[in-house]
């Protein structure tokens, strides 16, 4: 019995291996019923009987369904033989329409797919190209027979490689993705070639092949192996760019390479501006400092040599008394005749002299009454301010940095109220650098590479805070319930009526759909007669190839679908990987997804709860001793949070800034004559009463803005009292430091005296406050909502504080005088001192230095020329620097130091792998329904080749020129692929209550036996506008499964706005960028995507019944703020402009005309700015909206710096400008440097100390520049420009003065002639009265002596 039974053994492997291959022969015919070896499978494995025969002859239905599933193999009717049964014509179709769903975009390539399978299950010489090698004893119906669950199939390398070629390129527009790689296994897209495209059909551990296939591929020639009388299969596989015979059109160019027209290369961006080699702005700049110093040097040689020639004529008797300066310039000692004066000199005179006496009988007049003022003051200030009842503070950076009017806020405005909001995002990046990595042997994948990261323990332990967090609860009072993640989470597939397992979480884990047991499976598996155990390995292996499979080929037999029922991609699951080597990965990514509901939602609010309980839940795991990872994290909210954090933690710090300010103006502005009237001399109040005029200015501009609806900002709080103490200082210190060096004239009233001072110096304060504020209102006329608010708060604020300065303050000096006057002490009033007030002016220690050694050196002939040397290089030096400023601010610079959110995006920019995508929004006005329409949007068969989502793919071929990763998705496409009868997405019930309508596809077969579109005659499918209208709903409401993975919902049923009519009235196609890392590569990205859609637009209008006004445009979260550095440049220049203007005018109008002397000042304040620029480029301090915001600022501080030295010049009447500039350096210089630059630095000094960045940057930094520059040229570069450049002495006040000489001398003439009267009537009177003596008694009475002498006395007084 043994021999017998090995006998039948032999024989029967024998039947197996040496069965004859022979043409018109069957390997196998009819199905026997399930394979028997496979479990659970996505389709039911029906497998062939084991059946040697003839083909058959097929007739009737036979024949039409063969010539229906596989047309390659018709011959004819009567005419065509094949080796397959009506049944297994039936299966076939099933299996293949589940290949065509992902393949009908490429014609040619479903084509392809299917001839090889029809080949191998009907071609009539079968026997020929397959080769049994595994049968089963199979029974159906209580009837065994031998099925065939194992063969070899044959194919020629021309007919496999050509077949994959068409194949290769196909793209899933869902995704964006290729369909090879949910078609190749555990090698994805990238890996996949013919043989292992061929091995994962044949592999039937995929759930849908019914039985293994083993694909030999044979070059032509090779028979190395070959069985006798097989012949590999050789057929002509069609490429992707031609038509099918079935009359399907050729590939896309998205789908197929071939197919794409040739475009050259996208131009390269501009390279860098270059002149003879080098530098073009170094070359311009090094030009420019030749010609500078060329023309000054020029200017010294005229000098010269002008000078020489006038001393020729020095002993002539010519205009002895007129000489020439140390510039040549005219110095006048003769007498002015009147004829000589110009209108320009007579001008400012006059100009000067009504400033002067108007301001002075104000002044007079606010010192006079100084308590009525205070109280008016008083009044109108809390007036004002009672606007700040209403005060709404702007903290939204939206609303901060983008116009309500720009681009970029009308399009997110646009896509908001359309599509919603983009969601929120919360967000954990986890490492494990500490933990060494390990080569995993798999039987299907072989060696593979697993980091330290990608362990068993800590994918659990990932899940474990993926679950915590997700059973997040918390009482809501707005819902008045606990509320919960699936109250706010963003549900694609679920959006009504969420659950938690409908909520998008993005995670590893949910490769395992969340489940510890499927972390945990294992189970023993037979691959080529090698058995191994797989795991969760072998799983994620395949998941990371193949994201969108709900299989995987072990024999685990798990679905890579996350447990909400979308895909969850690699890069959005995984960072720090090279060449997606995924399992090498170096970082976990975690992300929550929120609904982004707007300000006002009660929803809103809920969010932001959920969303503290998360950060909450983070910050303790961090914390937690036992934590396995070393991680970042962020939630929606955080940016704003730690923005707001940072700003409350501040304000210590400039509190104290201005602390300092405060002490030092105090402490600066007292007399300090002697130590015992050290309390009488002091300042205290008024530099405290300054500081207060300072603080009701802002509050009263503060409260004014309020009362009329124009909110404020952080920045306006930080940045304008600053600004406003700076300027309110200086003419603090002006006024009062004049008052000081004054000596009050004889029977002058201290009122008049404060008058008169006031009269002296507030037509500068005037000068310099106007300017200031004009320039701010100016500045008002940006486009930035933050610089625009703070301009015009500024503007304000600086007006209010010149007003407060000539009422409350004035009052406040008259006051402080009179305690001075009487001795009393400064904070004991009661309290006086016996030492007097010394009666010679008080000109304290910066005045004398800067009269006896500062000014001489500065303007010595020699410390000139370097001085213009020095800073000529200077100024093009920062030319230089400023054409290489960096544009932009990196959001991590808005954080404080310490901040979790600094090592978050230090994660992000090295962790992830893909950009932020970018939508490109389609407008109302296209006829999508049209043929034309789907034509120019599409990328599939049929369209064309410059459509919408072609465009975007060919950006997306040069990533580093588009900034485009990943190319769109498209509705259009998939809504198309649903509608294709081969698929079965789309059909109706043809029974029943629902007979008609859409019939999804999971359900059974016999109650849809309808499509809703026939096949096209051409092969490309296109509906109707009836069509259209009616099935894109239930394609947009189509979930996604094994049967239809071409479902709308999730995928686009929020991409596709329609209004009642159904006309569609906005769309989106989803794109990403590549990893954008810093602002200029945001910005670049920006106007890449909008050049891009441009173009769409351009070319979409052209299509028949477009409206003229269509536009596409995309959108991104991040548009809103990195719009600004497109033309922040230009809109710096404007600005500025704008605020220098004013310093001109104004300055030339108060001087009287003064032209010279306003473009001297220009000059100044130009160079400054563009030295501040060029310094920033030197420390790192990007150019941008709070950047700007600071150098407007730097105008207006540079008025303060300036214009009090250029008028105090123009006034001068000293003989030569040398002495006018020592003079006005002296003078003025003193009062400027005590006033503003050491006001300013003390406060500054204190500001390094703030945790905030932008702070320390920005108001640290860049406001130490500013003061620093602004000190050196106001003190330095200034009165040397002055001393060669300075306008002539005016002449009119040279007039004015010799008139009132001559009329001095000509009162002195005459007081020594009544003089000369009187002595001679006091000697005869004493000779009249010793005479009398002689004569009268000794007791006379004295009384008509003491007459004469009155009466003599009187006349004296009388005389003068």
């Amino acid at each position: 019995m043994v021999r017998v039974a090995a006998l039948i053994i032999f024989l029967a492997c024998m039947a197996l291996s040496e069965a004859e291959h022979e043409p018109g022969f069957c390997a196998f015919y009819e199905e026997c019923g399930r394979n028997p070896s496979l479990g659970e499978t996505l389709l039911p494995p029906i497998v062939p009987c084991l059946d040697y025969s003839r083909a058959r002859l097929l007739q009737g239905e036979h024949y039409k369904k063969l010539q229906e599933v596989c047309p390659i193999l018709d011959r004819g009717e009567g005419n065509t033989f094949a080796c397959c049964s009506i049944k297994q014509l039936n299966s076939l179709e099933r299996s293949l329409t589940m290949s065509k769903a992902l393949l009908v975009r490429c014609p040619s390539c479903a084509e392809n797919f299917a001839h090889l399978h029809c080949i191998n299950t009907c071609s009539p010489n079968q026997s020929q190209t397959v080769k049994v090698t595994k049968v089963m004893n199979v029974t159906t119906s209580g009837k065994t027979r031998e099925a065939v669950v194992g063969y070899k199939a044959f194919l020629s390398t021309n007919f496999a490689d050509a077949s994959f070629k068409s194949c290769q390129n196909v793209r899933i527009p869902a995704t964006g993705g290729f369909a090879i790689a949910t078609m190749c296994g555990r090698y994805g897209a990238k890996l996949c070639n013919p043989q292992h495209w061929y091995d994962f059909q044949g592999d039937s551990s995929n759930g849908l092949a019914p039985l293994d296939i083993d694909f030999n591929l044979l070059k032509p020639g090779d028979t190395a192996g070959l069985p006798e009388g097989v012949i590999p299969y050789n057929g002509r596989a069609l490429n992707c760019n031609e038509t099918t015979p079935s009359g399907g059109q050729v590939c896309s160019c998205q789908d197929c390479q071939e197919s794409c027209p040739k475009m050259p290369d996208p131009p390269l961006p501009p390279g860098p501006f270059r002149l003879m080699g080098t530098d073009g702005f170094l070359v311009i700049c090094i030009v420019l400092l030749c010609l500078l110093v060329f023309a000054f040097l020029l200017y010294l040689l005229a000098a010269y040599l002008t000078r020489s020639q006038k001393k020729k004529y020095k002993n002539t008797g010519k205009r002895k008394e007129k000489g020439k300066d140390q510039n040549s310039n005219d110095v006048t000692q003769q007498i002015i005749d009147p004829s000589e004066v110009t209108c320009a000199d007579r001008n400012s005179l006059a100009a000067q002299a009504f400033l002067s006496l108007q301001f002075q009988r104000w002044g007079t007049l606010m010192a006079t009454y100084p308590l009525w003022v205070l109280l008016v003051s008083a009044i109108v200030v809390a007036v004002f301010s009672a606007g700040l009842k209403s005060i709404e503070l702007t903290t939204d950076p939206v609303e901060l940095w983008s116009a309500a009017n720009s681009r970029a806020r009308q399009e997110k405005e646009f896509h908001d109220k359309h599509f919603q909001p983009f969601f929120r995002t919360n967000q954990l990046i986890l490492t494990a650098p500490s933990r060494k990595g390990h080569i995993y042997d798999s039987l299907l994948f072989g060696p593979q590479n697993f980091s330290g990261l990608v362990s068993k323990d800590l994918i659990i332990e990932l899940l474990e805070l993926q679950k915590q967090i997700q059973k997040i609860e918390f009482w809501s009072e707005d819902l008045n319930r606990t509320a919960s993640l699936k109250d706010v989470c963003y549900a694609p597939l679920n959006p009504s009526d969420a659950s938690l397992t409908d909520c998008a979480t993005n995670s590893l884990p949910q490769y395992f759909q969340n489940s510890l047991d499927n972390i945990n499976a294992k189970v023993n598996m037979t691959e080529l007669g090698v058995t191994k155990e797989v795991d969760w390995r072998d799983h994620l292996i395949y998941c990371f190839n193949s994201p969108l499979s709900f299989k995987d080929i072990t024999d685990l037999g798990m679905s890579c679908m996350a447990d909400y029922g979308g895909p969850v991609f690699p890069f959005l699951a995984v960072g720090g990987y090279d060449n997606d080597d995924f399992t090498n990965a170096e970082a976990f990514i975690m992300t929550f997804s929120l609904n982004n509901y707007v300000r006002s939602s009660i929803k809103f609010k809920v969010a932001m709860q959920w969303e503290t309980e998360f950060l909450k839940i983070v910050q303790d795991y961090q914390k937690d001793p036992a934590c396995n990872f070393t991680f970042a994290y962020m939630a929606e909210r955080s940016l704003e949070d730690e923005i707001n954090r940072t700003t409350a933690e501040d304000i210590p710090i400039f509190m104290i800034s201005y602390a300092v300010i405060f002490v030092y103006i105090a402490v600066a502005l007292g007399e300090y004559s002697s130590w015992k009237r050290i309390l009488v001399d002091s300042k205290f109040l008024v530099g405290l009463g300054g500081i207060l005029v300072v603080g009701c200015s802002v509050l009263s501009s503060m409260g004014f803005y309020s009362w009329i609806g124009i909110p404020s900002s952080l920045v306006i709080l930080q940045v304008v009292p600053f600004l406003v103490l700076a300027v309110g200082a200086d003419n603090i210190f002006i006024f009062v430091l004049e008052y000081q060096r004054d000596v009050r004239k004889h029977g002058e009233k201290r009122e008049e005296q404060i008058g008169r001072v006031l009269g002296n110096v507030a037509p500068s304060m005037l000068l310099c406050s106007l300017s200031e504020s004009v320039c701010f209102f100016l500045g008002a006329l940006s486009t930035m909502p933050a610089v625009k608010s703070f301009a015009l708060y500024a503007a304000l604020a600086v007006l209010m504080d010149f007003i407060l300065q000539m009422t409350a303050f004035v009052a406040l000096l008259s006051l402080d005088a009179r305690r001075q006057d009487n001795n009393r002490c400064e904070l004991l009033c009661c309290v006086t001192v016996s030492t007097q007030r010394p009666n010679k002016p008080n000109e304290g220690f910066l005045l004398p230095f800067m009269r006896k050694y500062y000014a001489p050196v500065l303007l010595h002939s020699v410390t000139r020329f370097i001085v213009m040397l020095v800073f000529i290089f200077m100024l093009c030096g920062s030319l230089f620097l400023m054409f290489n400023v960096t544009v932009g601010l990196d959001q991590e610079l808005a954080m404080p130091q310490g901040s979790y959110m600094l090592d978050y995006f230090k994660y992000l920019y090295k962790y992830f792998e893909v950009g932020v995508p970018v939508y490109f929004v389609t407008k109302k006005g296209f006829n999508f329904n049209s043929v034309e329409g789907m034509n120019a949007v599409c990328s599939s068969v049929g369209c064309d080749q410059f459509s919408l989502t072609q465009k975007i793919q060919y950006a997306a071929n040069f990533p580093h020129l588009s900034y485009m990763g990943i190319p769109a998705n498209s509705w259009v496409d998939d809504f198309i692929d649903w509608l294709n009868p081969g698929s079965k997405c789309c059909r109706l019930y043809t029974s029943g209550p629902n007979s008609g309508k859409f019939c999804p596809a999971s359900q059974s077969a016999f109650l849809c036996l309808k499509k809703c579109m026939k096949p096209p005659s051409d092969g490309v499918l296109r509906p109707n506008k009836e069509e259209f209208n009616r099935f894109l709903p239930d394609f947009l409401g189509n979930r996604p499964d094994l049967q239809c993975p071409k479902g709308g919902l999730g995928a686009y049923d929020t991409a596709v706005v329609r209004d009642e009519s159904g006309e569609i009235i906005a769309t989106r196609f989803m794109a990403y960028h590549t990893p954008l890392t810093n602002s200029q590569e945001f910005t670049a990205a920006l106007q890449k995507s909008r050049e891009l859609a441009l173009n769409i637009t351009k070319v979409m209008r052209k299509i028949p019944g477009t409206s003229p006004d269509f536009e596409v445009f995309p959108y991104t979260v991040t548009s809103v703020f990195y719009e600004q550095y497109l033309n922040i440049v230009h809109e710096g220049l404007f600005n500025i402009s704008l605020c220098l203007l004013p310093t001109f005018v104004v300055c030339c109008l108060l001087l009287g005309l003064d032209l010279r002397s306003g473009l001297l000042n220009l000059i100044t304040i130009i160079m400054i700015v563009v030295d501040t620029v060029g310094i920033m480029t030197l420390w790192n301090i990007d150019y941008n909206a709070v950047a700007l915001i600071n150098l407007v600022t730097a105008v207006g501080i540079s008025v303060e710096f300036v214009s009090h030295m250029t008028r105090s010049f123009a006034l001068s009447t000293k003989h030569t400008h040398v002495e006018r500039a020592k003079e006005a350096t002296a003078n003025m210089g003193s009062a400027v440097f005590a006033g503003v630059a050491m006001t300013n630095l003390p406060g500054i000094l204190v500001l390094a100390f703030a945790k905030a960045q932008l702070i320390q940057i920005f108001f640290f930094r860049l406001n130490l520049i500013i003061t620093l520059l602004g000190l050196a040229h106001g003190l330095i570069f200034l009165p040397v420009l002055l001393s060669y450049f300075g306008p002539s002495v005016n002449k009119a006040v040279l007039l004015q003065q010799q008139q009132a000489k001559a009329k001095a001398e000509q009162e002195l003439e005459m007081r020594n002639t009544i003089k000369h009267i009187y002595d001679n009537m006091s000697y005869e009177d004493n000779e009249i009265k010793q005479e009398a003596d002689a004569k009268a008694p000794k007791d006379v009475d004295n009384t008509s002596q003491i007459e004469a002498n009155h009466q003599a006395k009187k006349v004296k007084s009388d005389s003068f």
